[in-house]
């Protein structure tokens, strides 16, 4: 499990810091824009610069997850990215949605083999 985890930890480290770094360097081909309200999605998110928001912490979540450092840290905030990801190619555009999925099974990975760092969140408290 700890070769699984070492590989899950390295791929969505690449994933994430290239892609967050494509944000603002742009260096990867841009495909054209989805058809539909997926495309007016993308558009609003580019032309208020909100864009920025997730490139940023894609950015951060990858490095992190590459250098090892702060790794739950990493989990913690690309959690909410995969999430939107997800939540993008299953509602709007359904042509990532095998890769969303890749991404969200190497988290899941990751997630419960630094599981005792979220312990206190799950853990049930008395009043």
């Amino acid at each position: 499990m700890r070769i699984v985890a070492l590989i899950a930890r390295i791929l969505l480290g690449v994933v994430f810091t290239v892609f967050g770094a494509n944000g603002f360097f742009h260096f990867l081909p841009q495909p054209p824009l989805p058809p539909g309200l997926a495309s007016q999605y993308v558009i609003a998110l580019a032309q208020s610069h909100y864009i920025l928001v997730p490139f940023t912490v894609q950015l951060i979540g990858g490095v992190l997850l590459l250098v090892n450092r702060y790794v739950s840290l990493a989990i913690a905030i690309l959690g909410p990215v995969i999430v939107n990801i997800l939540c993008f190619h299953l509602f709007l555009e359904h042509t990532g949605l095998p890769l969303a999925f890749v991404a969200a099974i190497l988290w899941f990975i990751l997630f419960y083999w630094h599981r005792q760092a979220f312990a206190g969140i799950f853990a049930q408290r008395s009043a």
